[in-house]
């Protein structure tokens, strides 16, 4: 706060608006009291959803540059913070041998990929927008939002995009666009990115990176063969989205979007009357589909990736690569246990598998009691409805429904891998209870 208040000295003196230290601080434990009704994110015994806290370089950052609350929607309110957003989405594009690009934060995957989809559909009018079924659900809204039509792809038995089941659709006509799902949210399943490449040289299409869960992994050394070969070839794709605001450290919301070619700027056209006058450099305004957009979220990424560079073998990779060894631990622990049945092994740091019964309703049912034993007992893990194909049931248990609730965990906190014994001690502890209750 000194060094960034010496940067105003030169300016008069005035009286700020003054306000009652006691009252702001009964609030403030008003407020802290509130916060405590949450689950705890910040800890290894939380492994459901996809939370995790920032770093606290990000907090700092974030918390210094509210003081000024700049907005990177013109240069006039977010000088610095706009140019360190360009350097932090450099830095990005950077992960997918970028240079020359085009790309600007903004408030989360949705939004990201609206973009991105909006921009295909400029591209492409008239044709259709094809994901996987087990992609993200916001591309069927957002393409009826865009007016785009919009068909989803069947999944192989890994959850991955069925690249036959794509061919026959493709060669149908029609299409503009396909979106490759690096890092499903479900499962975290990895689309078959050079497949999908091959086919784009002989159907002409647009294909979309939804990286926004798995967009950070191409930096890690242990993924399995066919995840490494898909982040190999992601930078041949045409538009990419991640959000440094999962597994970048990062607060809520951040997101990127990212277009290799830098012309696509040219749809973003628009006048305005009263902004972009205060530089003839380019305004993240003027490539960007949001207006007002907080400057404190490109401080506090900026901040992080000085601190924590985006590079192979450094701090924030290695980071990744135990969380990954800690959803690989899991589910050896999940695999080689006689009461669970797991799907496939995971690709990045997501983990699904569900207790055995006969049948799948009864499996279902199981699951959810799970779940409720565990987080009596501090841990906390997720549900997810699956498709029963996923997992390798025997003939005898009967399948009166095609899809499973079953047991989910995201492992994205680095000290998940020194706590995966404890979450299993636990996790036996509480299916022992849901079987005896």
């Amino acid at each position: 706060m000194k060094k960034l208040d010496g940067g105003f000295a030169a300016l008069p003196d005035f009286s700020a608006t003054p306000y009652d230290e006691s009252r702001l601080l009964e609030v403030l434990q008003a407020t802290a009291e509130r916060l405590r009704d949450n689950y705890p994110y910040f800890h290894p015994l939380y492994a459901g959803q996809m939370l995790k806290p920032p770093h606290p370089i990000a907090r700092l950052a974030y918390a210094l540059a509210m003081w000024i609350n700049p907005n990177n929607h013109a240069l006039d309110g977010g000088r610095a913070t706009s140019a360190m957003e360009k350097e932090a989405v450099a830095e990005i594009a950077s992960m997918f041998g970028w240079n020359n690009f085009l790309g600007h934060l903004c408030g989360g995957g949705t939004m990201a990929n609206l973009e991105a989809l909006w921009v295909a559909g400029q591209l492409y009018p008239g044709k259709k927008v094809l994901a996987s079924a087990q992609a993200h659900y916001t591309h069927q809204r957002i393409s009826s939002v865009l007016n785009l039509e919009f068909e989803s792809v069947p999944v192989d038995s890994q959850a991955r995009m069925n690249i036959d089941a794509l061919r026959k659709r493709l060669q149908r006509g029609d299409i503009g666009t396909v979106v490759a799902t690096m890092g499903t949210t479900a499962t975290g399943s990895v689309d078959p990115l050079p497949e999908i490449l091959a086919l784009r040289d002989k159907f002409a299409f647009c294909i979309h990176a939804d990286a926004a869960y798995g967009g950070y992994f191409g930096l890690v050394d242990n993924l399995a063969a066919s995840a490494k070969s898909a982040f190999a070839r992601i930078g041949e794709v045409d538009s990419i989205v991640v959000d440094p605001h999962k597994h970048g450290l990062q607060p809520y919301g951040c997101g990127c979007v990212l277009f290799r070619d830098p012309n696509v700027g040219s749809l973003y056209k628009h006048d305005s009357p009263y902004t972009y006058f205060s530089s003839a450099e380019l305004h993240l305004g003027e490539i960007s589909l949001e207006c007002s957009r907080p400057g404190a979220s490109a401080a506090a990424l900026w901040a992080t990736q000085k601190l924590l560079p985006l590079a192979k073998h450094g701090e924030f990779a290695q980071r990744l690569e135990r969380s990954r060894s800690a959803a690989l631990a899991l589910y050896e622990k999940a695999r080689s246990d006689d009461r669970f049945l797991t799907a496939f092994a995971p690709e990045l740091d997501i983990v699904v598998f569900a207790p055995r019964a006969a049948d799948i309703s009864e499996v279902s049912a199981r699951s959810r009691a799970i779940f409720a034993a565990a987080a009596e007992r501090g841990l906390h893990l997720a549900l997810a409805d699956l498709p029963v194909s996923f997992f390798p049931f025997p003939t005898t248990v009967q399948r009166d429904r095609k899809t499973i609730t079953c047991l989910r965990s995201v492992l994205m906190k680095p000290e998940h891998l020194d706590w995966v014994d404890r979450i299993w001690q636990i996790l036996a502890s509480a299916t022992g209870a849901s079987q005896n209750p």
